[in-house]
């Protein structure tokens, strides 16, 4: 078992938060020269992971629409469709597509946001309004 020889502690590997694992995979496959394989990916991101991991984690991207795969022999090539923005709008609208009351979970989630996020959203509705109208 690892020690920490400072404290005289196991040190043991951090464990890492919701997400943070999937937005490391999609800022890897989001750099330039396109598709990337599997493996192409658990190297970049220090190979500490298992490549059952990195497939588990690209598999799920792909259900939530994040990634793209295209056949390339007998595995997969991945390409990033969203952004660490994008996958979080995926995630919220995930959420509220499990609710069978949508206005409610809206109006709690408008009510619960700060006065700048809710200017901003509101700016943001307002800018959508106006392309909508050209």
């Amino acid at each position: 078992m690892a020690r920490n020889t400072r404290e005289g502690q196991d040190a043991s590997p951090r464990r890492r938060g919701q997400g943070e694992l999937e937005a490391q995979v999609l800022a890897v496959l989001r750099r330039p020269g396109g598709a990337r394989t599997a493996g192409w990916v658990q190297e970049r991101l220090g190979g500490d992971l298992a490549y059952t991991t990195v497939i588990t984690i690209l598999t799920r991207l792909h259900a939530k629409g994040a990634v793209s795969r295209e056949r390339a022999g007998r595995s997969f090539e991945w390409t990033a469709v969203a952004d660490e923005a994008g996958l979080a709008a995926l995630r919220m609208r995930r959420v509220l597509d499990g609710e069978t009351d949508r206005e409610a979970v809206l109006a709690s989630f408008v009510t619960g946001l700060s006065p700048d996020d809710e200017r901003l959203l509101r700016d943001l509705l307002a800018q959508d309004s106006e392309e909508g109208e050209d």
